[in-house]
């Protein structure tokens, strides 16, 4: 069978990976970059006494957000098993880090992300492509009527202010899950992590601020580090093709073809947290992050050798198809980004 080729081309792929040492462990890197933001936050709380009435406050929020960010792809790469050897240490690192540092539900994120990883832009399968604000499936659109189908058809000019509401959307899914979700591992873990970190925190900026600035002060956080994680996200799916519920693709070309990356040097890298190399993340999710720009030089290639469709494209590159793809959704067009494979199964 054809699908039969892809299944051995990624069994040989996983052992040039393995063969080549890119599935490592990277200690120093993750000790030091833990370290490293874990510094960086408290040192700016530091200055928020420091500094005290003053609205220049704003700008050390802003990089607060900045920091929550990054140590939100730390937990990211933790609840992946890059980090440590020990599954539980991982799982507890990005327990710690998502409920105790960024107020998010570690329990209620790795489900969902665990299900965007099995079937990447599958509809009724990826929570990702599911949503009541915008429509990122033409069956999406179909479904709409109304106030919310007249918005839908420029939803891509309004997706970029959209994503500075982020990490609101974040926290109240994260609330939510944690008291009312059917299954929740270790839920009084997380109601005690996320309380302590949420209640605390306001309390802390009530001590130091005024009650005005401390809105402002938390508004501009939760916006800027919502509208970083969502801007790191998003460019990686959304504009690539999406498949029917019932669709049976082989790993391979599911994790490739549903993928894209993203280049633009040191910036991106920073700004994206390692998950600008999309494609070799869904293809091996365990990779350390260090590691990725290595694996890319080994996956590119043998895409190349496989007639496998690769896409790379620039940060403003993907938020350009983005918008265009959703409006064009938003249209009740039919998804304007198809390949051979997805007319295949589109029939």
């Amino acid at each position: 069978m054809p699908g039969n080729r892809y299944v051995e081309a990624f069994h040989q792929l996983t052992t040039e990976a393995n063969d080549a040492g890119l599935m490592r462990r990277r200690y120093g890197f993750y000790w030091t970059m833990m370290l490293l933001w874990t510094l960086v936050a408290a040192a700016i709380l530091v200055g928020v006494v420091a500094l005290g009435d003053t609205w220049w406050q704003l700008v050390l929020a802003a990089l607060l957000g900045v920091a929550m960010a990054q140590l939100a792809f730390i937990g990211h790469e933790a609840a992946h098993q890059q980090i440590f050897a020990s599954r539980a240490w991982n799982e507890w690192t990005a327990r710690v880090i998502s409920g105790l540092f960024t107020g998010l539900s570690y329990g209620w994120w790795v489900d969902k992300h665990g299900r965007h990883h099995a079937n990447p832009n599958k509809e009724r399968e990826d929570p990702d492509v599911q949503s009541r604000v915008l429509s990122f499936t033409p069956d999406a659109t179909d479904r709409r009527t109304g106030l919310a189908a007249r918005l839908a058809r420029r939803q891509g000019y309004y997706f970029l202010p959209l994503l500075f509401f982020e990490g609101f959307s974040l926290h109240v899914s994260s609330v939510r899950n944690i008291f009312t979700g059917r299954e929740v591992a270790h839920r009084w873990t997380e109601i005690l992590f996320v309380g302590l970190r949420v209640l605390g925190y306001l309390a802390f900026l009530l001590v130091v601020l005024p009650f005005g600035m401390v809105v402002a002060f938390v508004v501009v956080q939760v916006a800027v580090f919502g509208f970083l994680l969502g801007g790191a996200f998003s460019p990686n799916h959304i504009g690539m093709p999406t498949v029917p519920h019932d669709a049976d693709i082989d790993f391979l070309r599911r994790q490739i073809y549903m993928s894209r990356n993203v280049r633009g040097g040191a910036l991106v890298h920073f700004l994206m947290g390692g998950l600008e190399y999309q494609v070799e993340h869904h293809l091996f999710p365990m990779a350390p992050r260090p590691n990725l720009p290595e694996l890319q030089k080994v996956v590119r290639a043998y895409c190349a050798q496989n007639d496998i469709p690769y896409t790379e494209t620039s940060l403003v590159g993907a938020f350009r198809t983005i918008i265009a793809y959703l409006n064009q959704v938003g249209l009740k067009h039919r998804d304007p980004y198809t390949c051979p494979l997805v007319r295949r199964y589109r029939g």
